[in-house]
């Protein structure tokens, strides 16, 4: 295997100093957890199948149940939440970016494809990641929803609890509804109005320039195979490699 495809000596030890303070996991053997934890980064930059993970990692069917095992018990997000402890909350981003499906993400047993966060919209079959960044533009929190859904029904509940003087967005944020609990909460809303507003805004586009963070983020993202196109079936797996590729972004 590459170099690519390891975690640093230095990324690990952060890694399995938050792992060993996490419930329920049991680090029994620290260079089996360290196996597992690179077999998951290994299919989330290649974009692999898992039955094709190379064996030196193990059993593609060991690996699998464990990382679907620690979606379910919340570790990545828990190892995500952590390293953003100190992010630069002077003003955050928020933005959205459609992720299409594979063929493979389909079909779910006992779910429909709303509740695994699927829809068509007119990029296609798939999912639409919601972002809230901080000021330097690593990733504080994530909403998963089908496709078709508009980036305005999801922009309070990534701002709820965020302690920050301004928020930037893009005109598709621009809605009163917003914009008064913006106010409520005394944040600075820096988004431009829209054309077909009777009352146009000021806005303060020395400080808008600031949001080409979040578009940068989303190349970062992307660049790991396993979040450009969606594979998984499972919403809760997508959010998990979703969350790993995060805290990936926050070790560097």
């Amino acid at each position: 295997m590459t170099d690519r495809s390891r975690l640093s000596d230095t990324d690990w030890s952060r890694i399995q100093s938050l792992l060993s303070t996490t419930k329920g996991i049991r680090l029994t053997s620290t260079l089996g957890c360290r196996r597992f934890v690179e077999a998951v980064l290994w299919i989330l930059r290649s974009g692999a199948q898992w039955r094709m993970l190379p064996r030196c990692f193990g059993s593609w069917n060991s690996v699998f149940k464990r990382f679907a095992r620690w979606c379910r018990l919340g570790v990545w997000d828990r190892l995500h939440s952590v390293l953003i402890r100190n992010a630069d909350l002077q003003h955050v981003c928020i933005d959205s970016s459609i992720v299409r499906a594979n063929a493979c993400a389909a079909g779910a047993a006992n779910s429909t494809a709303a509740q695994e966060a699927l829809g068509r919209s007119r990029g296609g079959f798939g999912s639409k990641i919601h972002v809230l960044t901080d000021a330097l533009g690593l990733p504080i929190r994530f909403i998963l929803t089908p496709g078709q859904a508009a980036d305005i029904t999801q922009a309070i509940p990534l701002m709820a609890g965020i302690a920050t003087s301004a928020v930037l967005a893009d005109k598709g944020y621009d809605a009163n509804r917003l914009l008064a609990w913006l106010k409520e909460h005394q944040i600075q809303a820096v988004i431009p109005a829209k054309r077909n507003r009777i009352d146009q805004r000021s806005c303060d586009w020395h400080l808008y320039k600031e949001r080409h963070v979040i578009e940068c983020l989303f190349g970062r993202l992307k660049y790991y195979r396993r979040i450009a196109t969606r594979y998984e079936k499972k919403a809760s797996h997508f959010k998990g490699m979703l969350a790993f590729a995060a805290a990936l972004l926050w070790l560097r």
